[in-house]
């Protein structure tokens, strides 16, 4: 019925559309899960919530666009946060202004289930906690925000550009200051 030569044109092309929607899968499966993640770092990094969004969105598709190419990529949630980071940085460079802290917007966000007396202790409590987080380094400050997306020292040291030790006398210092602020 078949020619032994479409047969094996079929059997060729198979393979291949068969790993393009695995590839699909796999950045879909990625992009389900660090999201989120990527989404809160980015917005960390000082940008806008519409142009963290965009920019989440490109590092998905710089994700896919490479392994199509076949680069190799030997651990894909560090290489996303690597690019997320540095895509942040100069679209932040690109951004007019950075939007300050804003206390209103944080109490808006609160949760409604609380009484006056426990809202206005959550609130002094963000407030003490968003200045000890201005009092941070920029290099504690990401250390911090990839360790809580659940990134390891190796990892963060390599997204950063700096070494595992390095990373972790960051995120001590940062804990320090924290705490020194938490209980002024």
């Amino acid at each position: 019925m078949f020619s032994d030569s479409l047969l094996e044109k079929l059997t060729a092309v198979l393979p291949a559309e068969q790993s393009r929607v695995s590839l699909q899968d796999e950045v879909a499966q990625l992009f389900e899960e660090m999201r989120e993640g990527v989404f809160r770092y980015v917005l960390s990094l000082g940008l806008h919530p519409p142009q963290a969004q965009e920019a989440t969105q490109e590092v998905f598709l710089r994700l896919y666009a490479a392994l199509k190419r076949a680069e190799p990529i030997q651990n894909r949630r560090a290489w996303v946060v690597r690019v997320a980071h540095n895509l942040a940085l100069k679209l932040r460079v690109q951004q007019s202004s950075q939007a300050p802290f804003e206390p209103d917007i944080e109490a808006r966000l609160a949760s409604n289930d609380l009484n006056p007396e426990e809202s206005l202790l959550e609130r002094e409590r963000m407030l003490r906690f968003h200045r000890g987080m201005e009092n941070l380094s920029e290099q504690q400050r990401r250390c911090l925000h990839l360790r809580l997306e659940g990134l390891r020292y190796p990892e963060i040291a390599s997204v950063l550009g700096i070494s595992a030790s390095a990373v972790g006398e960051f995120l001590r210092r940062a804990i320090v200051r924290l705490r020194k602020a938490a209980h002024e």
